[in-house]
């Protein structure tokens, strides 16, 4: 997967889990907690949803990285390198 295509699977998996959220503004550089109302359980929900996905184990002392879409996309991008977009 490229970061573009990193990106549009992040937004795709918030859209299921925040429908009623505007993604349209969303700043890659801003944390998604400032920007959108996520809980603690909405965020763990992004990260079952991405093992649900493909199979990606994200260790708990790594959800920090997790925090915006540049980071994510960012920590993501090895991760996910090798796995086709469907």
């Amino acid at each position: 997967m490229t970061q573009s295509d990193i990106r549009e699977e992040v937004l795709d998996i918030l859209r299921d889990i925040a429908p009623d959220e505007d993604l349209t503004q969303l700043k890659d550089n801003q944390s998604f907690r400032e920007q959108m109302e996520l809980d603690s359980m909405d965020f763990l929900d992004i990260v079952m949803e991405l093992r649900k996905r493909h199979r990606i184990q994200i260790p708990e002392d790594d959800y920090v990285n997790l925090r915006s879409m540049d980071s994510t996309v960012a920590y993501l991008e090895p991760l996910m390198k090798n796995i086709e977009r469907v």
